[in-house]
């Protein structure tokens, strides 16, 4: 799978209801969104440059979502290029490099490499950033596992 193809994804009646609450709420309409229930969650994916209008001023429009629908709220900026979107998701720690390895079952493990320092925000509290990552790119780009090194 060449790292600018994305899947296909099918989106669900609740998410679907997910994102036009959200669109009301913001002005932005979310591309996709991922309900985590293990991290009482909701992941919106939205249009590249629109991340800023859709939190809000002082992030007002995620704390609405979030008390109106009782979940935490996070937020990343879709792209078709894998490279983009590992950027986007891992925004706050500084990714080196990206390598796709597929293994002989067919697995696809993505390693991303981090600046050491970026390491533990790379993996977030209790590995809930590669929790997230494994949930957006397992979705769209079809990746099993994610490893950050």
């Amino acid at each position: 799978m060449s790292t600018s193809r994305r899947k296909a994804v099918t989106i669900s009646g609740e998410c679907l209801m997910y994102m036009s609450f959200a669109s009301d709420i913001t002005g932005v309409a979310p591309v996709d969104c991922i309900i985590d229930e293990e991290t009482n969650s909701i992941i919106f994916l939205v249009p590249e440059g629109t991340a800023g209008k859709f939190v809000g001023r002082g992030g007002r429009n995620v704390r609405r979502l979030s008390k109106v629908l009782g979940k935490r709220i996070e937020v990343v900026e879709m792209s078709n290029d894998l490279k983009s979107m590992v950027q986007n998701i891992f925004l706050q720690a500084h990714v080196l490099s990206t390598m796709l390895r597929v293994t002989a079952n067919g697995s696809k493990i993505l390693h991303v490499r981090v600046r050491p320092e970026d390491r533990g925000l790379a993996i977030g509290k209790n590995g809930r950033n590669v929790r997230k990552a494994t949930l957006i790119l397992s979705r769209h780009f079809g990746i099993d596992k994610v490893v950050i090194e």
